[in-house]
């Protein structure tokens, strides 16, 4: 970033924008209150000269609007990450002028990270993705309530598996002798159902978005590796987004946040568990598909239709991810290291795979 290009760094809140201007040549931003809407700040870019200005905002709740809307004027506009703006130590003050303040000096400095801006199509099956999310959790803790009811009042399945079809079977026949059990019962059970049909609903919506463009063709390059179906690999697709803006696979490790900490100094060398920083959607699916590599290689049925049709270079990859990665579980087992450790460790490996998939 040169000194002779105009900066413009907004402090984006529902209700208010608080945009900080470093002209060229100017060491300290001038800074300006704006309405919160889209035009105002269109227009106040227009007096500064958006011909040539340059704008960024930290990634918040406010979304990619306003990135997208200055980009399609001609104007162009990054958006930061959050997590990697540089913090002086003992920093207490935090105000939107000092932070929009900072945030324009920092990016003419270059020192700032932006994010990768997803399509709209991509933003809208990410969404609906982690809508899923949520809807399993809430449907998890309401079974939880329910299984909690029945066992304070020893109402226990005489056999088969919680939540199987036998299971609710039983709860079809369940019997209160107070209306105020009666109605708790049915209160819990109704909310389970509702949850369940909405499950439903949106995995019905995700089969169509597993044909959107651009993930179409990396949801079918993914499916080829052992454990990755329909959600994951579609999970993957639009949490990594474009993989080739990663250089090198180890930049998709850090990413996923799956590669060790380290506090070294010196002849000194300490690394401790892995950072969980980057996306925890992603490293949350990868980690599920690492476990069905505890297993020996082997091409399944279901895997071999699902190839079908893929990229010989793509099937050649995931065919050495199983040799590898089952390798490396069996030899850090022989090591003593427990499952989970294990698991994760060939989920940071599977990242590099699924990069290489993704970029041939």
């Amino acid at each position: 970033m040169t000194e002779s290009t105009p900066i413009v760094a907004f402090d984006q809140h529902v209700a208010s924008v608080m945009a900080a201007v470093l002209l060229p040549g100017d060491r300290s931003p001038a800074l300006h209150p704006l309405p919160p809407d889209l035009p105002s700040i269109h227009r106040f870019l227009a007096r500064i000269g958006s011909a040539t200005v340059r704008c960024c905002y930290e990634a918040g709740p406010c979304g990619f609007d306003l990135q997208r809307s200055l980009q399609a004027a001609g104007i162009a506009c990054e958006v930061i990450a959050p997590a990697l703006i540089p913090r002086r130590a003992g920093d207490r003050v935090k105000t939107d002028r000092r932070d929009a303040a900072q945030l324009a000096v920092l990016y003419r400095a270059g020192a700032l990270t932006a994010v990768h801006i997803p399509t709209e199509p991509e933003e809208a099956v990410r969404d609906l993705l982690r809508c899923r999310e949520d809807i399993c959790t809430d449907l998890l803790r309401a079974k939880h309530r329910l299984s909690k009811f029945l066992l304070r009042h020893g109402r226990r399945c005489p056999d088969g598996r919680a939540w199987s079809k036998r299971y609710f079977a039983w709860l079809t026949v369940q019997r209160w002798p107070l209306p105020a059990l009666e109605q708790t019962f049915t209160s819990y059970r109704r909310a389970i159902d509702d949850l369940i049909a909405r499950l439903r609903a949106v995995d019905t919506d995700l089969q169509t978005a597993l044909t959107v463009a651009p993930l179409a063709l990396r949801v079918a390059r993914l499916r080829c590796f052992r454990g990755i179906d329909d959600l994951t690999a579609l999970t993957i697709a639009v949490e990594l987004g474009d993989a080739t803006r990663f250089p090198a696979a180890r930049q998709v490790m850090g990413f996923t946040g799956l590669v060790p900490a380290e506090y070294s100094s010196g002849a000194s060398q300490k690394r401790g568990g892995i950072t969980k920083t980057g996306n925890a959607h992603l490293r949350r699916v990868l980690v599920e598909a690492a476990w069905h590599y505890r297993h020996r290689p082997a091409v399944s049925h279901r895997l071999r239709i699902r190839q079908q049709a893929a990229p010989t270079a793509v099937i050649r990859v995931a065919w050495s991810a199983q040799h590898r990665l089952h390798a490396r579980y069996r030899r850090l087992l022989a090591r003593g290291k427990s499952p989970q450790l294990a698991v994760t460790a060939v989920a940071r490996e599977l990242s590099a795979f699924v990069w290489a998939a993704l970029t041939q």
